[in-house]
């Protein structure tokens, strides 16, 4: 319930622990196709794959998701100094809130399934809002990954009511009159 992709974390690192006990190996790829087999298939969680994949490979990555449910994946190309500016800069804040990422979640593949016009717009925009994140941190621009995120922020937003509060909005506004250049 934190919107930190918790459940995906946690399920992809019980996997590798029973797997270790075990001392059964599993690659990356397979670790995080056996957690989203878990969430996804077994236990009817509507999500999508990113948590596990981002859990299983870590670091700072592209992910594909192909129709056929394949998944590439390719580690961002990054500088050091790229790394050190975001670590240096990015910060993180427990609103003491939780929510229910499966409610959000099923009614954005409700409308999709049912082809609402103002859902896949919104789902297309955080697909081009991917691609140019990417290229941002490639080129080093952490300033437009910043702007980015902001913009990602506002368009989440429009999704679904669930994805914030007044209290949460207050804050963000804070850190935005305060030199934040974006969030989420």
């Amino acid at each position: 319930g934190t919107g930190l992709g918790s459940s995906g974390s946690f399920t992809t690192a019980l996997l590798k622990a029973l797997h270790a006990h075990r001392r059964r190996h599993l690659s990356p790829e397979q670790l995080a196709a056996l957690a989203c087999h878990v969430e996804i298939d077994i236990l009817g969680e509507p999500i999508g794959k990113q948590d596990q994949y981002a859990a299983a490979f870590g670091g700072l990555s592209s992910f594909t998701f192909n129709q056929d449910d394949t998944v590439d994946v390719r580690p961002l190309n990054i500088s050091d100094d790229t790394l050190y500016d975001l670590e240096d800069n990015l910060m993180l804040f427990f609103t003491g809130y939780s929510r229910s990422a499966g409610k959000i979640l099923k009614d954005q593949q409700t409308k999709s399934i049912q082809n609402d016009e103002e859902m896949l717009k919104n789902l297309h925009n955080v697909k081009r809002l991917g691609f140019e994140s990417k290229n941002a941190l490639e080129s080093g621009d952490t300033r437009m990954f910043g702007e980015l995120m902001h913009e990602h922020w506002e368009n989440k937003k429009q999704r679904s009511g669930g994805m914030t509060n007044s209290k949460i909005d207050k804050w963000y506004n804070i850190a935005m009159t305060n030199r934040a250049i974006g969030g989420k």
